[in-house]
Parts: structure tokens; sequence; C-alpha cells
């Protein structure tokens, strides 16, 4: 078996599917799914999302400087996958998917999405050109999480809710656990 040699392309998968929440100063409001996301930095927490200037968030988005990261799960796959593929000019996506607009605790403009478990309210740091898209990077100005995460000694459980990942273009649910970060080299009990 050998390998073949293709042209540059993006493999690196899989990633985060998330639906982005996004509004302008008059008040018009907008969901693009995104998959060119991820962290930046811990401290101070900071993520980036990469959209195309013609998509219909972009203005929004460089406009008021702000968005919601909003994490997906399986029950939200459809309204992942559908506002994906939809265009805000043309259908009001919140309506058609029946997803509720939430009030950011720390942003003035950019609603979160009640159904996601979890929703990183984001401020626009910087913008760079790099080519078919635009990253945006920004700083975590706040995080709203589902208390239906919780477990009964305070902890978030956020792998329990189901969540969504991208992959050469198909949606797939995490797997099952397979250790944690530093198993390998914990001593034996």
């Amino acid at each position: 078996m050998g390998k073949q040699l293709w042209k540059p392309g993006n493999m690196l998968y899989p990633l985060p599917a998330v639906m982005v929440s996004t509004a302008d100063k008059s008040g018009e409001s907008n969901i693009i799914t995104v998959a060119w996301t991820g962290t930046i930095c811990s401290d101070p927490a900071m993520l980036y999302i990469s959209v195309r200037p013609e998509r219909y968030s972009y203005h929004m988005i460089k406009e008021t400087g702000e968005f919601v990261v909003n994490l997906t799960t399986e029950r939200l796959s459809i309204a992942t996958d559908w506002c994906g593929v939809k265009s805000g000019r043309d259908v009001d996506k919140w309506k058609e998917m029946k997803l509720t607009k939430g009030k950011a605790q720390k942003l003035s403009y950019a609603p979160v999405i009640e159904e996601s478990p979890v929703n990183i309210e984001c401020r626009v740091t910087e913008i760079k050109e790099l080519g078919t898209h635009h990253m945006f990077m920004a700083e975590v100005a706040a995080v709203q999480a589902d208390e239906d995460y919780m477990d009964k000694k305070g902890k978030f459980e956020l792998n329990a809710s189901g969540l969504l990942a991208y992959s050469h273009g198909e949606y797939m649910t995490l797997g099952r656990k397979l250790g944690k970060f530093g198993w390998s080299v914990k001593k034996p009990r």
C-alpha cells in the first residue's frame, strides 16, 4: 500500500460544527454554520471563526464586532446543516428551525441560541483577510452553560450533550471515551 500525493488542501478533521449567531446594529439577526473554528489561546480565552465575505452574516460580525459560538448536538444536527446551506438573505433561520433567540450576557447585539448546551459570547479583536475566508479572532467575553448537563457535584458534563463534529463533508457524533488528559502517563493503582 502506498500513499497518493494530493494538491494542498484542508484535511484537518474532525472539527467542531458550530452555529454562530450574529446581529447587526439595527437588530437584524442570523445564524451561520461554521466548521472553520477553533481555540487560539487559553488566557485570555480566545477563539476564531473563518467566514467568507460574501456570507450574509459577515457584514453583521464586521459591523458589531461580536458573535456567539453555539455548540451543536445530535438533536441540533438538522438545524446545523440547514443553517449552513440556507442564506439569511432569503429565510428567517430562527423561525424555520424553531430556534430560540436568547440574550447574551456580555454582548450588545448578537443573541445566543437557547437550545445549544454552550453559548460562547465573543468580541472580535482582529480580522485577518486570508483569501477565500476572513478570520475573526475574538476574545471570549462570557460562556453560558446549560444546567441540564451539571452533575450532582456541580461538574459540567459537556460530553453527555451529544456534541456534533464535522469530518470531510459529514456530520458525526463523538465516539466512546478512550481516556482523559494525562491518562497515558498516570501511575497504575
